[in-house]
């Protein structure tokens, strides 16, 4: 799924206690999350899901997808506000605690009733949202099956596809809060709908000295829309991505490498628009090290350890890794910081089963 997400910095305010007065978070993809309790070997009119796959609203399984109102009608299940970059925003938002609602989130849906839960699911998460509404596409769903340790996803895009740069980020009301904020993030997957709309945003941020980070988010981002990721790249300041993902980039790059330290210091040597800020590239490893730029230097990072047994769901642990380091890094705080709570927010996630978690976090 996809997302576009502008973060402002938190200030903090000389005359009060030091908590932060405001982060502005703008994102775009909202998926609303269906986890059945009771499931299923089978949908309903004997469709089935094998273990660990995912299905999407492509031709051959728009079928599936546009009968979750009988998955829902037939089986017990929980809403969640999903999406990549929503994720993001509630772990980091969740890591902040309060305020509430210093996340201002931006997302498309339909004027449907799940678009109505997505509202009230994200209210629940204290993050404030501010859908574009439209009626050419219903709200994106996404269902996950699960039958033991197995995990499988039905996702329906739908209104995710509908961005509108004209129609939303261009009001005034909204381009405003961009306009206050410090900190952007974006998720590759809005290469796919809307490039006028990072790019408009990634020049605002260049011109203002201001802070542009991305995530490359899939391989086949770096490999069939190889040419809007490099519109981009100049400038990104802070790029994640995972080894996976890694790799595929540097493919595309022809960086004659696999090494993914070198990869790390190749991409950070990319033509920059801001000079003003060195690029920091940060490369999550599933279990093995984090690594990350910083100057001329690359460092390993170790993740928490965490035995086998207690891993529920490694779905959404770069979503919360990301949530976890912006949550730092809105704050000023220091790199190593931001990776820290990265590492924390997604070991706490993999013990949950989808991008949940406890009430309260214990990171500091």
């Amino acid at each position: 799924m996809c997302c576009l997400q502008l973060v402002r910095r938190m200030f903090l305010d000389n005359n009060m206690t030091g908590q932060p007065s405001s982060l502005v978070t703008i994102g775009w993809m909202c998926g609303l999350l269906v986890t059945p309790l009771d499931i299923i070997d089978a949908l309903p009119g004997g469709l089935f899901l094998l273990p660990q796959t995912t299905l999407d609203s492509c031709p051959k399984h728009v079928h599936v997808c546009f009968r979750f109102e009988e998955i829902v009608k037939n089986f017990q299940v929980e809403y969640h506000a999903g999406g990549a970059t929503q994720n993001s925003i509630k772990i980091a938002q969740w890591m902040i605690q309060e305020p509430h609602k210093v996340s201002t989130f931006f997302g498309c849906i339909g004027e449907d009733r799940f678009g109505e839960i997505l509202k009230q699911k994200a209210e629940e998460a204290h993050v404030d949202a501010h859908y574009y509404e439209q009626t050419e596409e219903p709200t994106g769903t996404c269902a996950a099956c699960i039958t033991g340790d197995n995990r499988s996803l039905v996702a329906n895009l739908a209104a995710a596809n509908c961005y509108k740069k004209d129609k939303h980020l261009d009001l005034e009301k909204n381009w405003s809060l961009v306009e206050k904020a410090k900190v952007y993030y974006i998720a590759g997957f809005f290469l796919t709908v809307s490039l006028e709309s990072i790019l408009k945003v990634a020049k605002h941020a260049a011109e203002n000295n201001k802070l542009f980070t991305m995530n490359l988010s899939a391989p086949f981002i770096s490999q069939f829309f190889r040419d809007a990721l490099m519109e981009v790249i100049p400038y990104v300041d802070v790029l994640f991505g995972n080894e996976t993902e890694a790799a595929m980039f540097s493919k595309e790059q022809h960086f004659e490498t696999e090494d993914i330290e070198e990869i790390a210091k190749k991409t950070q040597a990319l033509p920059k628009v801001n000079m003003k800020r060195q690029r920091v590239v940060v490369f999550t490893q599933g279990k093995d090290a984090t690594i990350m730029t910083r100057g001329d230097k690359v460092e390993m990072f170790p993740v928490l350890k965490i035995d086998h047994k207690d891993i529920v769901d490694t779905i959404g642990a770069g979503d919360a890794f990301v949530g976890g380091f912006l949550s730092e890094l809105v704050q000023d705080k220091d790199l190593e910081d931001c990776v820290k709570a990265g590492h924390y927010a997604a070991n706490v996630i993999i013990r949950q089963a989808g991008c949940t978690f406890p009430d309260k976090p214990d990171f500091h």
